[in-house]
C-alpha cells in the first residue's frame, strides 16, 4: 500500500466517522481529492486506491494532467472493470479560460457570474454529456474569496439553470478558516440553508444535490452541517 492510498483510506475514515457522528449514512458524501501542484503520477496511485474524482484549482495545469490520465485509462481500462476518471474545476474561471474547461472537465464548482456559464454552455462540445455545474458562493462575504453573495446566488441559480448542455447540481463554499469547531459548523450552515432555501422556492427546474464544502482542516464540521461533498487535498497528497 502506498502513502498515497493509505491517506486516502484514513480520509475515507475520517468521512465515515463524521457522518455517523452526524447521523447520516457515510454514503451520502462524496470525496473530491484535490491534486493541485501534484503530478499525474500522484493522480494514477490514488486511482489505485479506488480514488476517481479529482479536483484542480489551475485550468492549464488540470487539462495537462486530465490528458495524461485518460490517456494512460485509454490503455488500461479497456481491460478492466475501473470507472473513468472524473475532473472538477474548483479555481476561479476567466473568460479566456472557459472553452478548456468546456472541453475537458467533467465538472465546474467555481461559477459565479453568469456570463461564464453562457460561455461554458456555448462552447460545450455536443458529443460530451451536460457540463455539471456548481455556483461559488461566498457565504462568509470573505473579502479574498471568489463567489456570487448570498442574496444573489438564487438569482444566478435560475438563470443557470436554463442554459443547455449544463446541468446545475448545487453550491459551493470556501469560507475563510474558523476559530472552533463550533464556529465552523455555523458558518457551513449557512450555506447548507441557503441551498434549502433555493431548493424550496421552486425557481429551479429540477433539485439541487450538491452541497460542496469542507476540506482538510473542517471536514467534519461541513459534514455536520450537511455536506455532500468534501474537497480534500492536503490530508491525502500532502503540503504543496
Amino acid at each position: 500500500m502506498t502513502m498515497i492510498v493509505r491517506k486516502l483510506q484514513l480520509v475515507r475514515d475520517r468521512i465515515t466517522t463524521a457522518c455517523v457522528a452526524a447521523g447520516r449514512d457515510p454514503a451520502s458524501v462524496h470525496l473530491l481529492a484535490v491534486s493541485k501542484t501534484f503530478d499525474a503520477d500522484a493522480v494514477i496511485e490514488a486511482m489505485s486506491g479506488g480514488q476517481r474524482a479529482f479536483g484542480e484549482n489551475y485550468i492549464q495545469e488540470g487539462v495537462d494532467k486530465i490528458l495524461v490520465v485518460r490517456k494512460w485509462e485509454d490503455e488500461g481500462l479497456r481491460l478492466s472493470s475501473s470507472r473513468p476518471s472524473e475532473w472538477h474545476c474548483i479555481g476561479p474561471i476567466q473568460s479566456n479560460k472557459t472553452r478548456l474547461v468546456a472541453e475537458h472537465f467533467d465538472w465546474v464548482q467555481s461559477v459565479d457570474r453568469l456570463k461564464i456559464a453562457q460561455r461554458l454552455s456555448e462552447q460545450r462540445p455536443p458529443h460530451l454529456p451536460p457540463l455539471q455545474v456548481c455556483l461559488q458562493v461566498n457565504i462568509d462575504g470573505g473579502a479574498t474569496k471568489s463567489g456570487v453573495t448570498p442574496q444573489d446566488v438564487q438569482a444566478l441559480a435560475a438563470e443557470v439553470a436554463r442554459l443547455p448542455r449544463l446541468q446545475l447540481r448545487g453550491l459551493m463554499s470556501i469560507p475563510e478558516p474558523a476559530p472552533d469547531f463550533v464556529a465552523a459548523c455555523a458558518v457551513h450552515k449557512r450555506a447548507a440553508d441557503l441551498f434549502d432555501q433555493i431548493n424550496r422556492a421552486g425557481v429551479l427546474p429540477q433539485v439541487m444535490d450538491t452541497l460542496s464544502m469542507g476540506m482538510t482542516a473542517d471536514l467534519e464540521a461541513a459534514i455536520h452541517a450537511g455536506s455532500t461533498m468534501v474537497r480534500v487535498g492536503t490530508a491525502i497528497f500532502g503540503k504543496r
